[in-house]
């Protein structure tokens, strides 16, 4: 391409200052001088990163403006098929099978979903937006601007199940206990300090304090999608790329999305060791081993043994069932149905409770439909009956994994009173 010059004289200044203003203009309207917008350069590709909010209105503004203006080849947004099929498909709550989630032992998982989704809901409303609303609004300025749609986060199934895995019981219980309590303060936040938390220092510091109260989840919850998402986006047809994602996710991004990583290895469920697969059957067949010397040698030591096991696991399976609001056939359910299941990793006393309550009170379309509203309060919570059996399986699981210990320590106790120890 070839170069022309112009040379400018006295009568052409007028003209050259109207189209410095012009140009003056056309650069204050620019999206791009913003702490939320990192411009990266890939080889041959251009990278926006949009750091955003996931409930603030000031995010979706933004992400229209920079689609608008940039014009991208593709738009990467921070949703897996899932999650993308929920926002785009409001009525698909209507078609959820409780009894095939419980059967692929996915209650407790949801609960943890529907809880997040519960803060993020109240905080939407407060602010008078959809929750996603950004993501929604990439949606839409792909299709308006005819660019790719990638949807460019690991399957949430995946990394949930990856969390999941990578607690222990104490860490397990102790995650469920600091965001059910967290869900329900009701305490408010300003747009403007909303806005605050998409600063890096802020989000550092978040972080930080995150990865010191649960230092395992940090790797599943946010290097590894860090990564999945690196390289989604890099991966993304076109050389000019939109990526709409949360502000947490930027500085790691910046950073993993010069280096390859395998989309495969982090979209794999967790493996267990083959040690911990074992682990379940011996503590039942030490237990049933003890109740049965207990028997032995003592009769009446064995009555003992046989009835403490049953009342302490019963008793806090059927605590937990309460708690949850469970209907009473539920709770006398639980409490049949724990000193069993505990001494048989297959059964879980929270899915027997579960299925009796989905029975008795089984969930239809109309709690699906109230699902987006009753996700904003305690009480709704327990209301509505997808929750409540949710909560019915998650609960009863918890009573019962308390009763097993509990129960298990007098059964040892009683064990080592009998052999004269």
């Amino acid at each position: 391409m070839t170069e022309e010059i112009i040379e400018t004289t006295d009568s052409e200044e007028s003209s050259e200052a109207s189209f410095q203003e012009t140009l003056d203009e056309m650069m204050d309207e620019k999206p791009l001088d913003d702490e939320n917008i990192t411009r990266l350069y890939l080889e041959e590709k251009e990278i926006i990163l949009i750091g955003t909010a996931h409930i603030s209105k000031k995010s979706a503004e933004q992400v229209k403006e920079v689609i608008d203006y940039e014009k991208p080849d593709s738009v990467c947004v921070e949703l897996d098929r899932q999650r993308y099929k929920s926002i785009t498909d409001g009525n698909k709550w209507k078609e959820t099978d409780i009894f095939k989630i419980m059967k692929e032992k996915k209650a407790t998982l949801l609960l943890m979903n529907l809880m997040i989704s519960s803060f993020q809901k109240r905080m939407a409303k407060q602010f008078g937006v959809k929750p996603g609303q950004e993501m929604i609004q990439g949606i839409e300025s792909a299709k308006e601007n005819g660019a790719r749609l990638v949807l460019a986060d690991r399957n949430i199934q995946v990394t949930f199940s990856r969390v999941w895995n990578g607690l222990g019981m104490k860490g397990k219980a102790h995650l469920m206990v600091q965001i059910f309590f967290s869900l329900f303060e009701g305490a408010d936040i300003t747009e403007e300090e909303m806005e605050k938390l998409k600063s890096k220092d802020m989000l550092n510091a978040m972080l930080k304090e995150f990865t010191e109260a649960f230092p395992r989840l940090k790797v599943p919850l946010i290097d590894e999608r860090d990564q999945y998402l690196a390289q989604k986006i890099k991966d993304a047809p076109g050389d000019k790329i939109v990526a709409v994602l949360g502000a947490a996710h930027i500085p790691g991004i910046k950073e993993e999305i010069h280096h390859e990583h395998d989309l495969k290895a982090l979209s794999q469920m967790p493996k267990k060791k083959k040690g911990s697969q074992m682990i379940p059957w011996l503590i039942p067949a030490l237990i049933l081993g003890m109740i049965g010397y207990t028997f032995y040698l003592n009769f009446d030591a064995g009555i003992q043994q046989s009835v403490t096991w049953i009342l302490w696991n019963g008793s806090f399976s059927a605590i937990g069932a309460a708690a949850a609001f469970g209907h009473p056939l539920t709770i006398v359910s639980a409490f049949l149905a724990a000193p069993l299941s505990s001494l048989n990793p297959m059964l879980a006393a929270g899915w027997v409770a579960g299925i009796v309550e989905a029975l008795i009170r089984k969930p239809n379309v109309q709690d699906f439909e109230d699902l987006t509203e009753d996700l904003l309060s305690f009480k709704g919570f327990w209301r509505n009956k997808v929750t409540r059996v949710l909560l019915v399986v998650a609960l009863t699981n918890v009573g019962s994994s308390i009763g097993t210990f509990v129960g298990g320590a007098n059964v040892i106790r009683l064990f080592l009173e009998t052999i004269g120890l």
